[in-house]
């Protein structure tokens, strides 16, 4: 390979981010023992929020002048991709497991591909299909290794099938969405990333409040340990997370953003044998080992 990895600004940042994704799974494994996924995934949202609204404040940023358009454009992607998508699939996760819904969810980065090839003209060589493909395929045989069958649970197929792909749809469309505002504008990523954060949790708090179940249970919020746990990971998983998903849609075609961005399972393997004195078996270090050879594909391209 001839040219430097820093000739991949997109690409690096969207492995980056699946990295902090793998450190902040296994924080908010804790985590939502104490919190429901709902009330975790907002309370998370509105502390990255008001620190990317106190960073852009800071620095001079948080009005700058965007056409309608580019604003449009990231707000619809936030409440798609954020706000529907994450709604979609943790409706999912409550029909299907974990399992089934991650590898629906491995729908995203191949859609997205599609979307952006028929909606921006993004165009692909074999050699970056290939890649997307067998990374996505590495990454899913890893994840139908890791995670066990969960006791007592029920699984509700077609409506899960249904979230599932939802949350894909959403998830992929909300990609193309940001990739056609960042793409060749001046557009500051973490900027966007304030708008798309907003914009999700605005569908987020519209979802709660049309719910006719009470709101969970918020004493556990009461702790001042979890608060500054919850705030820590925040600022990584959400504040820098989706900044750096945000670079990478702006430097990286958009299936290949998406498809380094979903290979956080592969970073989780190393955490689980160092960290958790978990054992890993064959097939997961064989789905790493595909999804890496995909990745390398995506950087030799």
């Amino acid at each position: 390979m001839t040219n430097s990895w820093l000739a991949y600004p997109g690409e690096l940042a969207a492995l980056s981010a699946a990295f902090i994704w793998a450190i902040a799974s296994v924080v908010y494994t804790g985590i939502g023992r104490q919190l429901s996924p709902l009330t975790l995934n907002l309370v998370k949202g509105l502390i990255a929020l008001l620190l990317l609204v106190l960073t852009l404040l800071l620095t001079g940023q948080l009005f700058p002048t965007v056409p309608p358009l580019a604003l449009g454009l990231l707000l619809a992607s936030g409440a798609l991709g954020i706000g529907l998508g994450d709604t979609a699939y943790f409706e999912a996760l409550n029909c299907l497991g974990p399992r089934r819904s991650l590898v629906l969810e491995s729908l995203a980065p191949p859609l997205a591909a599609l979307l952006a090839f028929v909606f921006l003209n993004e165009t692909l060589h074999l050699q970056g299909w290939c890649g997307i493909l067998l990374t996505v395929a590495g990454v899913t045989w890893v994840v139908l290794e890791r995670t066990s069958h969960l006791p007592n649970f029920v699984i509700r197929s077609q409506r899960g099938i249904v979230f599932g792909s939802l949350a894909a749809i959403a998830q992929a469309s909300g990609a193309v969405l940001s990739r056609a505002a960042l793409a060749g504008s001046d557009i500051d990523p973490l900027w966007s990333t304030c708008v798309r954060l907003a914009a999700g949790i605005g569908v987020l708090l519209v979802w709660v409040a049309v719910q006719r179940q009470p709101w969970p249970n918020l004493k556990p919020l009461a702790s001042p340990r979890l608060w500054g746990l919850l705030t820590l990971t925040a600022f990584a998983s959400t504040y820098l997370g989706i900044w750096l998903q945000q670079l990478s849609l702006k430097y990286a075609p958009v299936g290949i953003a998406q498809a380094l961005s979903a290979t956080s399972p592969l970073f989780v393997i190393p955490i689980a044998v160092l960290a958790l004195r978990e054992r890993v078996g064959w097939q997961a270090i064989a789905g790493a080992l595909v999804a890496i050879a995909g990745i390398w594909l995506l950087f030799a391209r």
